[in-house]
C-alpha cells in the first residue's frame, strides 16, 4: 500500500474536511475536529499552517472561500465563525440557538449558509455581518450538509435523521426538488464544473444531475460509508470512505473498486478530492487527516506486482544465459 502523508495535531475525531480552490499561491486544506480547533494545512504536503482557536465545542463542519483568504466553521458551541486564514483572527461569530452542524461559503464569497439543530437554514451576509440572516423554510429534521449551485441560486440540505437531499430557490425560499434517498444522507458534494452533486446514504453512493436532478448512478458500497467525493478534473474514478475504516476508490463507469487505502485506526468519516485529482484526504476516529496520492495500491497489489516483476526479471535472466550459451556453442564450432 501507498504511504499516505499523516497529519497529526487534532485531539479527537476528525468529522470534515475540505479544500480551497487552486490559488496563486497553491491549495489549501481545512479539517474540522471534536477537539473544537479547526486546522489549516498546505494541501499539497500536509504541512500545518495554522490553528484557528475560539470554538467552546466541537466543530462539525468546516469551509475556505474559492480564495482561500477566509475560512468559516460550524460548532456544537451554537455559533459558526468566519476567520482571516492568513491571520488565524476571528472576524466575526454569527450566533444561532442551538448546535451548528454545516457550513459552506457561496461560490461569490459574499455569503455564509448554515444549517444545524434548529432546522433552519440560514444565509448570512458577509458584506453586513451584524444584519440579520435571511432564513431560507424549515426542514424536516436537523439539518447534516449544505451546499450551494445554480450560481448561488439554489442550496442544498440533508438531514441527520430523514432521507432524501432537498433543493431551495433562494429566491422563492421553496423546495423546488427533493432527491430522494433510502438512508439519512451523511454527505452531499457539488461537482467542481458544477455538473453533478455526488451523495452517501446508508452503504449507497449515488451520483445525480446537478441541472435537471436525475439519478445517473448507484453503487452499492461494501460497508456503509459516511462520505464520498468525485475526482473533480476528468470525472472518472470516486472515493468513499466509512466504517470499516478503509479508503475505497472505484470506477465512477462501472463502481468497480480499483484501489484500497488502509492506515486508519477508526471509522472515516469524511474524504475529499483535492482540487487537481491528483490526491485526496481522509478524517478519522482516530484523530488523523491522511492524504493518499492517486495511484497507491494496496499491499496485496504490491505484492502481485513484485512478484509479476520477479518472474519478469527471471525470464530475462534465463534468456540472457540462453544467448551466451548460443554464442558460446557458436565460437567452439569456429
Amino acid at each position: 500500500m501507498g504511504v499516505p502523508l499523516v497529519c497529526h495535531g487534532h485531539s479527537r475525531p476528525v468529522v470534515d474536511v475540505s479544500y480551497s480552490p487552486i490559488t496563486p499561491d497553491g491549495f489549501f486544506l481545512i479539517s474540522a475536529s471534536k477537539d473544537s480547533i479547526p486546522m489549516l494545512r498546505n494541501g499539497e504536503t500536509g504541512d500545518w499552517i495554522g490553528t484557528f482557536e475560539g470554538h467552546k465545542g466541537a466543530v462539525w463542519s468546516c469551509s475556505l472561500d474559492k480564495h482561500a483568504m477566509r475560512a468559516a466553521s460550524a460548532s456544537a458551541d451554537f455559533t459558526a465563525k468566519i476567520w482571516n486564514a492568513l491571520t488565524g483572527d476571528e472576524l466575526h461569530s454569527f450566533e444561532h440557538k442551538h448546535i451548528v452542524r454545516a457550513c459552506a461559503f457561496s461560490e461569490d464569497t459574499h455569503r455564509l449558509l448554515t444549517g444545524g439543530m434548529e432546522k433552519i437554514l440560514r444565509i448570512f451576509d458577509m458584506n453586513r455581518p451584524d444584519a440579520p440572516p435571511k432564513e431560507v423554510g424549515t426542514s424536516p429534521g436537523s439539518i447534516r450538509t449544505v451546499e450551494w449551485l445554480h450560481s448561488d441560486n439554489t442550496i442544498l440540505s440533508s438531514c441527520t435523521d430523514t432521507g432524501d437531499v432537498r433543493l431551495w430557490d433562494i429566491r422563492s425560499n421553496k423546495i423546488v426538488q427533493t432527491l430522494e434517498t433510502k438512508f439519512p444522507v451523511t454527505s452531499a458534494e457539488v461537482s467542481q464544473d458544477g455538473r453533478y452533486i455526488t451523495t452517501a446514504d446508508g452503504s449507497s453512493v449515488k451520483f445525480w444531475d446537478a441541472n435537471n436532478f436525475g439519478l445517473l448512478k448507484s453503487y452499492e458500497m461494501p460497508c456503509n460509508v459516511e462520505s464520498a467525493s468525485l475526482e473533480p478534473k476528468n470525472g472518472n474514478t470516486f472515493i468513499a470512505g466509512g466504517e470499516d475504516m478503509w479508503v475505497h476508490r472505484f470506477d465512477f463507469q462501472t463502481g468497480e473498486e480499483i484501489g484500497c487505502n488502509k492506515g486508519h485506526h477508526g471509522p472515516v468519516h469524511c474524504v475529499r478530492y483535492a482540487p487537481g485529482g491528483e490526491s485526496y484526504t481522509s478524517g478519522s476516529e482516530d484523530g488523523t487527516v491522511r492524504i493518499w496520492e492517486v495511484g497507491t495500491v494496496n499491499h496485496e497489489e504490491s505484492n502481485n506486482l513484485s512478484g509479476h516483476v520477479k518472474l519478469v526479471a527471471e525470464e530475462v535472466v534465463r534468456k540472457a544465459e540462453s544467448l551466451r550459451i548460443n554464442e558460446k556453442a557458436t565460437e567452439a564450432a569456429k
